[in-house]
């Protein structure tokens, strides 16, 4: 059983979805749309990947990395609200709403809603990546 599931719907500008902790913990998630795997520039597929929390060196500020992601490097669940923050990485947010003025939903209040899963996620462990669209 993982410590972490992410199930996620793809769209053509973005793919939302929904992280839980357990039963302790659930946020709202944005990532970048399904294409084909390339770096920094979609979505890392679905399975089950070994995670740690880790200083990020680009940010300074911890994250969760997944390990072990065919093909990819640096696959991090952090603190962002919009598409453009993103290079194949997770955001997290207590809600979807539309921040900016690029007609692409968004994630809001995601520095707090990282603060709290990371207070409630264990230091390392195993996250179920779930797909569809």
């Amino acid at each position: 059983m993982a410590d972490i599931k992410l199930v996620t719907i793809g769209y053509k500008d973005c793919t939302m979805g929904r992280l839980w902790v357990g039963d302790k913990f659930d946020c709202f998630t944005l990532e970048l749309p399904w294409k084909q795997n390339q770096q920094s520039i979609s979505c890392y597929p679905a399975g089950i990947y070994p995670y740690i929390k880790r200083i990020s060196p680009r940010s300074g500020k911890e994250v969760i990395e997944l390990l072990n992601v065919p093909n990819r490097t640096h696959c991090q669940i952090h603190a962002g609200n919009f598409t453009s923050e993103i290079r194949g990485c997770t955001l997290v947010g207590d809600s979807i709403r539309f921040l900016n003025k690029d007609r692409i939903p968004d994630v809001a209040n995601s520095g707090k809603t990282l603060e709290k899963l990371l207070a409630e996620a264990r230091d390392e462990g195993n996250i179920e990546v779930i797909r569809y669209g």
